[in-house]
């Protein structure tokens, strides 16, 4: 139960606090008074758009506060919301996103508004009502579909995998299988161009450098030669002068190095042996990896790297298709699944629609009408994610007219009513508070006393909140809310006793002060109490 309601800044209202209480709340005023802000409130708290065009003159922003008891349970809510659309959320005091308010807020309150007739105009708009009266069967059938349909568009994508068909994915397989071949054939690794460079370089160029290898040798032998000399001098130096020891150390050194670099030299020309064929067997793997650089990559590294993803595309293809004809079968089976289903809750959806025009039809009749025709037309149509059927609601405001789809056959009362209607034996009211944003327009005399009194029955197990402006709703109330402007603001009070009695007055004749208004209301008031409707 909605237990208050706080504003700040909504519009033309610059403050206003509701303590709604059980049962029905009418809220009512003159036209353009702000009333329906009250519920663009609830709205706000739902978790819906928020608009800045609800932002009053009295700040940048808009705020809403609400308590709700379910059960035992307390529930708070704020909404508040910004110049520039932004807006915030609090539940229970700690900040959410708007979406949270939807799935707590939302379950609490349902909002029925005169233009649901739009609604009602849209195939999906009409399903969910229908679903709301399935059986457990028709449950079981739904879930059921629903499986079966994301079976089939899982199947699906994964037929469609094989592209073109068959032949194109084997040619493609065939093809990667080729290429990761090729590479893997070659049996190049990373690195290898950098040493076949390095090898290729010192074939072609063996005359060379056995020639600076020999220059070389034969300067680093003289030069040992004349370390040798260096040292033996040294040598006798140390004999004369002990200083001159560390010298001659390092001197002795020398020589060894020298020694060993000669050696080396001499080893290094001995290996330089000329194999023609070695030569040609590296020309002809050079021109191997440049033919496969031009393939498949500018570097060494990239064609192994498409070498690897050859290897995986080609491992994935063969297996798509092993899977073809596997998944084509169960394709099958899965759309043979999806059309058993479908028939399956069409007859469910179809069982329930008949429910729901039988109990609408009664609703209507209770509420004015004399024998309306009411249809809910299941027809098969393509599978989609929801179902195998279209739905439509067919009405006419008699059996002897033509029935057809809703909005182009219903006046603005009739309209209001069969909503009303529809929405009662959909099971509307079945969330703990239903607000009802005047579905009343186009309503008078008795079939408003009929329509106050279905209200009133209607709350007697939830709260329902009513913005209206016929006194003969206004009089089955339990609460009895006012919305006032004066010029750019308004305010909401709750009005009891005489002033009730004014406000009923002045909704029946214009006129709150008027001596037979306050006679006209008090009947009113001691019909809706007697329950003398019939």
């Amino acid at each position: 139960m909605l237990d208050e309601l706080s504003v700040h800044n909504l519009g033309i209202i610059a403050a206003g606090r509701l303590e709604p209480g059980p049962g029905l709340v009418v809220v009512s005023g003159e036209t353009g008074a702000g009333k329906t802000l009250l519920l663009g409130a609830l709205r706000l708290l739902c978790g819906e758009t928020a608009r800045p065009d609800l932002i009053g003159p009295e700040g940048d922003e808009t705020t809403v506060d609400a308590r709700f008891f379910r059960g035992d349970d307390e529930v708070t809510v704020t909404r508040q919301v910004l110049r520039g659309g932004r807006s915030r959320a609090h539940l229970n005091g700690s900040p959410v996103p708007a979406r949270v308010l939807s799935d707590r807020i939302g379950t609490m309150v349902e909002i029925v508004g005169q233009h649901d007739h739009q609604a009602l105009s849209k195939p999906m708009e009409v399903r969910a009502l229908v679903d709301r009266l399935l059986d457990d069967a028709g449950l079981r059938a739904q879930d059921d579909y629903r499986a079966a349909w994301q079976r089939t568009q899982s199947l699906s994508k994964e037929s469609e995998a094989l592209g073109g068909g068959t032949e194109a994915v084997q040619r493609e397989a065939a093809l990667a299988r080729f290429q990761a071949t090729e590479i893997a054939a070659a049996a190049f690794v990373a690195g290898d161009d950098a040493e076949l460079d390095r090898m290729l370089s010192r074939l072609r160029h063996l005359e060379e450098l056995t020639e600076r290898l020999a220059v070389a040798h034969t300067a680093a032998t003289a030069a040992g030669e004349t370390i040798g000399e260096v040292v033996a001098v040294m040598r006798r130096a140390a004999a004369l002068d002990g200083s001159l020891e560390p010298l001659t150390k390092r001197a002795e050194e020398s020589q060894a190095v020298s020694g060993d670099l000669t050696v080396e030299l001499r080893g290094a020309a001995d290996a330089l042996e000329g194999d023609p064929r070695q030569l040609a067997e590296l020309e002809e793997r050079l021109a191997l990896l440049n033919s496969l650089k031009r393939k498949y990559g500018a570097t060494l590294e990239e064609v192994l790297a498409f070498g690897e993803d050859a290897t995986a595309r080609a491992d994935e293809v063969e297996r798509l298709l092993a899977r073809a004809e596997q998944v084509e079968d169960e394709l099958a089976e899965a759309n043979r699944d999806l059309d058993h289903f479908g028939s399956r809750l069409r007859e469910a959806r179809a069982a329930a629609a008949s429910r729901l025009a039988e109990a609408a039809r009664g609703l209507l009749r209770q509420l004015g009408f004399t024998d309306p025709h009411l249809e809910v037309e299941v027809s098969p149509a393509k599978p989609g994610p929801e179902g195998a059927e279209v739905i439509r609601l067919l009405f006419a405001s008699d059996r002897r007219l033509v029935p057809s789809e809703v909005g182009r056959v219903a006046s603005g009362g009739e309209l209001s009513r069969l909503i009303l209607a529809l929405r009662l034996a959909g099971g509307a009211g079945r969330a703990p508070v239903v607000a009802f944003d005047e579905v009343d327009a186009g309503v008078g005399g008795r079939t408003a006393l009929a329509l106050g009194a279905k209200l009133a029955e209607l709350a007697t197990d939830r709260q329902v909140l009513c913005v209206t402006h016929l006194p003969q709703v206004a009089a089955f109330a339990d609460t009895h809310v006012v919305v006032r402007r004066e010029g750019p603001s308004a305010t909401v009070e709750l009005v009891e006793g005489a002033e009730r009695l004014e406000e009923l007055s002045r909704m029946l004749s214009g006129l709150p002060e008027s001596e037979r208004g306050r006679e006209h209301a008090e009947e009113l008031l001691a019909i809706a109490a007697a329950g003398l409707v019939g």
